[in-house]
C-alpha cells in the first residue's frame, strides 16, 4: 500500500473548494465563489492569486455596468491537478484498493 502525495496547493479548504466549483461552473464571479465558499473577501483573494500563481485559474478583471467584475476560470492545468488530486484521495480513503 502506498499512499500519494496531496498536492499542497489544493490541500486547502478554501482553494480546493474554488477549484471544485471552477470544475463544475468551468468559470464563475469573485462575488459567486466568496456567496459558495462563505470566504472573506480578504481570504478569497489571496486564495485566487495562490491559485493563479500556480497556474490552476485564469483572472480576468473587467468592468460590467461601471463596478469592477473578477472572473475565474480554471485551466487545463488545473483539471489535471484536481484529478490527480482526487485519485491521491482515494489511496487513503480505499487503502486496500490501491
Amino acid at each position: 500500500m502506498e499512499f500519494k502525495n496531496l498536492d499542497p496547493v489544493l490541500h486547502s479548504q478554501l482553494r480546493l473548494a474554488v477549484i471544485s466549483l471552477l470544475i463544475s461552473v468551468k468559470e464563475a464571479d469573485f462575488k459567486f465563489l466568496k456567496e459558495k465558499s462563505n470566504a472573506t473577501n480578504g481570504n478569497l483573494s489571496v486564495q485566487l492569486t495562490k491559485l493563479k500563481e500556480a497556474g490552476y485559474i485564469h483572472i480576468v478583471k473587467k468592468f460590467h455596468n461601471n463596478y469592477p467584475q473578477t472572473i475565474c476560470q480554471i485551466t487545463p492545468h488545473g483539471v489535471e491537478a484536481f484529478e490527480k488530486y482526487v485519485e491521491a484521495i482515494k489511496t487513503y480513503t480505499n487503502p486496500d484498493k490501491t
